[in-house]
């Protein structure tokens, strides 16, 4: 799955983990001033932030740009001389403008947020008739806003445009695999779907979650810092009272319960998932089987194939009740959550229109990246069941005994016996 589009996956990994976190710590203690020996020199500390678009081609911006793409060129270089590789332009080069394009997406949340404060308090002000305004001034702050939404759109737009063909081609690189140990795979069961649609969904599955994830951590990263500023002025919480840094302690605690009861909820459904595909790869391949073969896909047999398709769906709807309650229960009252930790300051009145609309902002997105395991539950627990599927693949292209499941399968195929499985309980 990974060595047909990584250069030695473990090594891969743990080199790129250790190579990024060498790059962040050295642009924090001191090569975010190294832009200032180009002409490119970071914000002062005391600077307040560059409203709108423009943002994104200030210079501490553009420092950023040259120092992300060098660490990117080291880090292929050493490894096109290390262990070089039929897929490393996209595995390595392709990875690394996705992460770029996510962090600048990021980027672009906190220049809306930054958006926010000023407008909305302008806005309080127009409407409490403490200043006045003309058109022309109210829609330049507006067109700010059209500005930085029509670059996230953009960027967006192309970004998908990109990922699709990166996802196809760790498809491409993990068919070409399997096709060349065909021989000894042939004989697994379904292996043409694991081939032709199972490799499609843990390359398009994998992609998501890893980008979701890689979002989570930088949203975190550029978020938190606004959230402790913006926890100045909130002094209390409804029923905790006064604490340090109150707007954190509710993001954390809230969405620790959530991941918590999300996972509890959900930690049927990967086994489930699994045996859906192996009921419903069981009733195809008869059916194939079927069309060529007069004494297969019989009706007794067809029908105790497609009762275990039955059983297992009903199963996996029952048991999807109670995770959607927990799922969408959490979620709307998530809606809502920083209202209600706002209540005693907006009652008190100690902050304003725009600063309300900033936190409430800053506070979504940090919640929602603690939440990745709420958000990206159901997507994990599809690619657990397709990872199992391709499993059998690895197993056996490395000498190892198959999984439970498919020696069953394999002893019934051998035997003559039709692949009628039965359902976990």
């Amino acid at each position: 799955m990974f060595v047909s589009f990584f250069p030695q996956p473990k090594l891969f990994f743990t080199s790129a983990a250790a190579w990024s976190l060498v790059l962040v710590l050295v642009w924090f203690f001191g090569a975010e001033q190294w832009g200032a020996l180009i002409g490119l020199p970071p914000a002062a500390p005391d600077a307040a932030p560059i409203i709108g678009v423009s943002v994104f081609w200030s210079p501490p911006f553009l420092w950023f740009y040259i120092y992300f793409f060098a660490g990117v060129l080291i880090f292929y270089a050493f490894w096109n001389w290390y262990s070089p590789h039929p897929w490393q332009r996209w595995s390595i080069l392709g990875s690394a403008l996705i992460l770029f394009i996510v962090y600048f997406q990021v980027q672009v949340s906190v220049a809306v947020n930054n958006w926010y404060g000023p407008f909305w308090d302008y806005i309080q002000a127009i409407l409490s008739k403490t200043t006045t305004s003309t058109t022309g001034e109210y829609y330049s702050q507006v067109g700010s806003f059209a500005g930085l939404a029509l670059v996230g759109m953009n960027v967006a737009v192309l970004n998908a445009f990109f990922v699709s063909h990166w996802i196809f081609r760790w498809r491409n690189a993990m068919n070409d695999y399997y096709m060349m140990n065909w021989s000894k795979l042939r004989h697994i069961e379904g292996a043409s779907q694991r081939v032709q649609e199972d490799t499609m969904r843990f390359s398009q599955i994998m992609e998501g979650l890893g980008v979701s994830f890689i979002d989570s951590i930088m949203t975190l990263i550029a978020f938190m810092p606004v959230l402790i500023r913006l926890s100045a002025n909130i002094t209390e919480l409804p029923i905790v009272g006064a604490i340090a840094h109150p707007l954190v302690v509710a993001a954390i605690v809230w969405s620790v319960f959530g991941t918590i009861s999300l996972i509890v909820a959900g930690y049927k459904l990967p086994g489930l998932q699994f045996r859906n595909q192996r009921v419903e790869a069981a009733y195809r391949k008869e059916l194939v089987y079927g069309e060529d073969d007069e004494t297969r896909a019989q009706p007794p047999t067809v029908k105790e194939l497609f009762s275990n398709v039955r059983r297992n769906y009903f199963r996996l709807y029952f048991h999807y009740v109670y995770f959607n309650v927990v799922r969408y229960t959490y979620l709307q009252a998530n809606n809502i959550f920083s209202l209600l930790i706002l209540g005693p300051s907006i009652i008190a009145g100690t902050i304003t229109l725009g600063l309300m609309n900033q936190i409430s902002y800053a506070f979504s997105q940090v919640t929602s990246s603690f939440q990745f395991l709420v958000n990206s539950w159901s997507t994990i627990v599809e690619l657990l069941s397709v990872h199992k599927r391709l499993r059998a693949f690895e197993a056996t292209l490395r000498g190892e005994e198959l999984p439970e499941i498919d020696r069953r399968y394999l002893e019934r195929e051998r035997a003559g016996v039709p692949p009628a499985d039965q359902p976990a309980s």
